[in-house]
């Protein structure tokens, strides 16, 4: 066979393999809508229909994964599942997501990560709004950054944890990648302002160091903001990632600029509903301890004897005194597992307060 013959016949088999998907996809499409049917139909006087469960989509995606057999790898399996998963959810209720802000930051790149392009996002101008949102049902749930792997804590999202009653129910985990960009009118010998958000600059402190030491660094709200003031300034740059770029139709002049490669964000799914076990969770709590000598070790003493692994913890400022804190904690296992439910009563006995900020699946990827 001649290889026009064969380019053919392969063309032909691609042509039934995506008739067969499509009939697949929207079989599932319409599974979806029956599940809508049937929940609506079983709720009792006053309940609401929940349409989204974050337990069910993580165990989908791990599911998928451990059947892939390539050749395409897990997270390209992972982001197609997840499309489709959102094209069914928006069949049964849109989601309203809100996030800081504006279009094309990293935040929103986590929210199309998480729960897929069919969501309704919401840009918000700060971390707290984006909490009072969904404090007042405005929206179903609100993505917003907790940690950086190059900068550490984002304070904002933790003091809002102290002032808000909300629930944690999942995280994102995003590659950040930072670009230099450049607008059609930028002139690239005479870049004298390079504008980003303050911890972007941070993460690209060495790389600007070597390649424009003299340049301002101007630091603005957002990555996307810095990319909106190059699109009207001959002598200036921004650092963003791709969406941001795509967006407001810049061009890459250096691409990858982040002083370490691994360079990573943790987002948090915040919202008002309680999160299941998958048997793969991760919980999140705030405890405000006795000022007295040997107070931290009060604290790790029970999840070490109980070989609880603690993957992180942070200090702030209580809003109760001076000179006081509390403690953010985040812990493998779920509150409902008996061996973490012993460790948080013993914490809640021996703390002045303990508060459980939700238990949640670990990221998929």
């Amino acid at each position: 066979m001649s290889d026009v013959d064969q380019l053919k016949a392969l063309r032909v088999r691609i042509d039934s393999l995506d008739e067969k998907i499509l009939e697949l996809i929207s079989e599932r499409a319409r599974c979806a809508q029956d599940v809508a049917r049937v929940k609506t139909a079983s709720l009792q006087p006053g309940e609401e229909v929940v349409f989204y469960r974050p337990e069910r989509e993580a165990w989908v995606l791990k599911h998928i994964m451990e059947l892939n057999k390539g050749p395409l790898d897990n997270e390209e399996v992972a982001r197609l599942f997840r499309e489709i998963m959102s094209s069914c959810l928006a069949l049964e209720q849109p989601l309203q997501v809100a996030y800081l802000g504006p279009e094309g930051t990293f935040s929103h790149a986590a929210v199309l990560k998480h729960f897929g392009a069919a969501v309704k996002s919401k840009p918000m101008a700060a971390i707290d709004e984006v909490f009072r949102e969904v404090a007042a049902g405005a929206v179903n749930f609100g993505v917003v950054p907790v940690e950086n792997s190059t900068e550490g804590a984002i304070n904002h999202t933790l003091d809002s944890f102290l002032e808000h009653d909300l629930v944690i129910c999942g995280e994102v985990e995003l590659r950040i990648h930072h670009h230099l960009l450049v607008g059609e009118t930028t002139k690239t010998d005479k870049i004298s302002r390079i504008y980003s958000h303050a911890q972007s600059l941070a993460q690209c402190r060495k790389w600007l160091d070597a390649h424009y030491p003299n340049v301002e660094r101007v630091a603005v709200s957002s990555n996307a903001e810095a990319a909106k003031r190059v699109k009207s300034e001959w002598n200036s740059a921004a650092i963003a990632g791709d969406m941001a770029s795509t967006l407001y139709g810049l061009t890459k002049l250096h691409e990858k600029i982040e002083d370490r490669p691994d360079n990573s964000t943790r987002f948090l799914i915040i919202g008002n509903q309680e999160v299941p076990p998958t048997g793969d969770d991760k919980t999140s709590i705030i405890v405000s301890m006795r000022n007295k000598p040997g107070t931290l070790h009060e604290l790790l003493l029970p999840f070490h004897t109980n070989g609880i692994d603690l993957t992180r913890i942070e200090t702030r400022p209580s809003r109760s005194g001076k000179w006081t804190y509390v403690f953010f904690i985040d812990f493998v296992g779920h509150h409902k597992d008996p061996l973490v439910k012993g460790v948080l009563e013993k914490l809640a006995d021996e703390s002045v307060a303990l508060k459980v900020l939700g238990s949640y699946p670990k990221a998929v990827l």
